[in-house]
Formats: structure tokens, sequence, C-alpha cells
């Protein structure tokens, strides 16, 4: 992992935003069985657009996660795949493979189409990690299918005078840059791990949608207390530029923002178009053999 700089932050936020509404995840499984928490889904996809599910996983029982994500297909958005620990290898249809191992990044675009398969390769230890679900807009949802990974040393982090880390998975932290920037839907996607005692502040553009989701610890958000395996919605009135994390004890923290597409949503299981007939029609399109 790459060193952490000290970077003293150069944005101060005057007034947090509040704590909407607090929802915890829900026990469920995916792929060919894997135990996981699916944090939020199609619930919440108007109140957290541009973003559609994420999914916790967490398990040291190889019986848990052994069996993967054998191939299976999407249409019509992006995935990010973060590792907290362990090893996980995707192949897919347009010929792309990587290795996501401790701390790593995968990014993927299904666009128009693709096909591919996420496979532990560890029979044993802790396997740990989040999938996080990115809508597209309309005019991009067949577009070409993309794919990047990245390992532990390429996300950029740095590490306050509080001793906060901040991991910059997407968009940009205190004038660091992330390892990845997405446009129309402006993605903020950070890792924030903060001692017992220490606080955070972050910036947020009034009109995006934000939200927590505590992995470690607890938190002060607000007047509100988070515990590990919550979620928090996060108000956006235009008297607040940002949001302060202040740490219980130590704690890890998922912060997500972005601007909201405002667009009609359609979700059949992997495939998120605008309309019923565009869904009809990737059905289709996989049945004949013709997504990716």
């Amino acid at each position: 992992m790459n060193a952490l700089p000290h970077h003293r932050p150069t944005q101060a936020v005057r007034q947090s935003r509040a704590v909407e509404e607090i929802v915890a995840g829900r026990a469920t499984a995916d792929g060919a069985g894997v135990k996981l928490t699916r944090v939020f889904g199609q619930s919440l996809h108007r109140r957290l657009d541009p973003f559609l599910m994420l999914d916790a996983f967490q398990s040291d029982s190889p019986q848990d996660y052994l069996a993967g994500f054998p191939a299976h297909p999407h249409r019509g958005f992006e995935t990010i795949t973060y590792m907290l620990a362990g090893r996980m290898r995707h192949r897919d249809s347009t010929g792309n493979e990587g290795l996501l191992e401790s701390g790593g990044m995968q990014w993927m675009l299904a666009g128009r189409g693709v096909i591919h398969s996420e496979m532990p390769e560890q029979d044993q230890g802790l396997l740990e990690g989040f999938q996080l679900w990115l809508n597209l807009p309309a005019r991009d949802k067949l577009t070409s299918p993309d794919y990047r990974d990245f390992s532990a040393s390429q996300i950029p982090q740095f590490r306050t005078n509080a001793g906060v880390q901040v991991r910059v998975l997407m968009g940009a932290s205190h004038g660091m840059p992330g390892a990845m920037q997405r446009p129309v839907t402006l993605p903020l996607y950070l890792d924030i791990r903060l001692p017992a005692g220490a606080s955070h502040a972050e910036v947020l553009p009034v009109n995006h949608h934000a939200a927590l989701y505590v992995y470690r610890g607890s938190l002060h958000v607000a007047g509100a207390e988070l515990g590990a395996g919550q979620l928090a919605i996060l108000g956006h009135s235009t008297a607040t530029d940002g949001v302060i994390l202040e740490a219980r004890q130590d704690s890890g923290v998922l912060l997500i923002a972005g601007q909201p597409l405002g667009e009609p949503i359609a979700q059949h299981g992997p495939f998120v178009m605008n309309t019923q007939d565009q869904i009809k029609q990737a059905i289709a399109d996989y049945q004949a053999g013709r997504l990716a």
C-alpha cells in the first residue's frame, strides 16, 4: 500500500448535513450463494440517485464465499468493487481479466452489455469488501463496455493531522484526486478510517445525494449516533456545505455522494435501464447471445 502523506485539509465545513434516515442492511445471498449484506437497493433508487445498490460482504468461513459469483450479465450501469481483505478474480466476455486483492478496487462499465464472473482465489481466511452500483445516464447506457483495476498502491490516500486516513476511490478529497473520475454523475467514494476521538470534515455539493456506511466502530454525525452495519442517508439542506464525522471509537466508514440523474429507472436483476421495453430488449439480447 502506498505511503500516507500528511495532507493538511484546506476545506472547512461550516454546517454539517444532518442524518435524514438510518437504514439497517439486509442479510441475503447472491451469485452461487455468497452470503452478503444488501446495504441498500431498489427501494432507495430515487433517494440515493445516481447510486443503485451497495453490497457488503465479510466472512472468514470459506463455505460463505467459495462458490463466488459465476458468469452473469449486466447492462446499463457501472460497478465498483472494493476489497478490504482477500482475493477475487475477474473475467469478462470482452476479454478483460484482473485479480482484486486486499486494498484494491475494480471498476467495470457494463454499458450495452457484459458477462463477467468474480471468483474468490482463496480457500481460507477473511474475505471482506463492497460492491457499489453507479447508474449511467440514458445517453450512455448502450456505450461500449470498459474495465480497469487498481492495486492498493494505486489508490490515492492521505492522513490528516488528526490521524484520519482517507482513501480516495473516486472523485476528490481536500484537493487530492481519486483513482477514478466519472462524468455526469461526478461520484465521490471515500474510505475514511478515524481513530477514537478524531473528527473529519468533507465538503459536499449541496445538490448531491450523499450517504455514509459505517463498517467499523461508531460515529457521531450532527447529533445522530451511528453504529457498525448502519447506513445513514444525509439530508441536503441549502444551509449545509458538507458533513462532519466524529469517531466514538476506532472507526471505518464509506462516504458516497453524487450528482443525481433525475431520470426514470427500470431494473430487472442485473439490467438497469430507463423503460420496461428496454429491460425486455436486454433480456432478449442476453438470451440470444447478443449481450456482449
